[in-house]
């Protein structure tokens, strides 16, 4: 089953998709997507789960290890995204500032980019710029304005995401992508398909 599966999506056996959760089981899940806390105003993942390529997972994994070690744990809002998803994200939002657009895809459709917060040793989130997915100018890696606290956290979070090999967006704080995901196909499995 998931040989037929992984030939339908092209995605390579040796490359598989990776339950974030398993993978690193003191991260935070915060799914916006599966809620209706989300730019869409609803739901649009049945389960609230992330994975990503392998590769990249581990590149993940190496920074929680990061973070762990100075008392944080990664909170993790979206990993993998289908592409049907990504369209309708395009629906709510069509601004290829702030979504993909579907025709090109992203690195979430290619499961080589996360969107990620930061936790205390607790599980309780710290103070960031921005909630996750409020476009605008305090979303920014440098903004002006942003509380010394929430500007430390970011700095803290970016520095380890990029030690593990993954490149910040300059637009988004939370956004990190997996430079190897530029040629990887785009994916449409659900993921309440996706064998964990």
């Amino acid at each position: 089953m998931l040989a037929a599966l992984l030939a339908m999506t092209a995605l390579p056996l040796t490359d598989p998709l990776i339950d974030l959760q398993a993978l690193i089981p003191d991260a935070v899940l915060d799914i916006r997507y599966a809620t209706k806390d989300n730019l869409a105003g609803r739901p649009l993942y049945p389960v609230a789960a992330a994975f990503l390529r392998r590769s990249a997972a581990r590149k993940l994994q190496a920074a929680a290890a990061d973070l762990r070690a100075r008392k944080r744990r990664l909170v993790i809002y979206d990993a993998y995204r289908p592409l049907s998803v990504q369209k309708a994200l395009w629906a709510a939002k069509p601004d290829a500032r702030w979504v993909a657009d579907p025709a090109k895809g992203s690195s979430h459709n290619r499961a080589g980019a996360v969107d990620v917060g930061l936790a205390d040793a607790a599980g309780r989130a710290l103070a960031m710029p921005t909630d996750f997915d409020a476009f605008g100018p305090r979303a920014r890696h440098g903004a002006a304005g942003v509380p010394a606290e929430a500007r430390r956290n970011v700095r803290i979070l970016k520095e380890a995401l990029e030690r593990a090999g993954f490149e910040a967006f300059a637009d988004e704080w939370w956004h990190y992508r997996d430079p190897d995901a530029k040629g990887w196909p785009l994916l449409d499995v659900p993921l309440e398909e996706v064998p964990r």
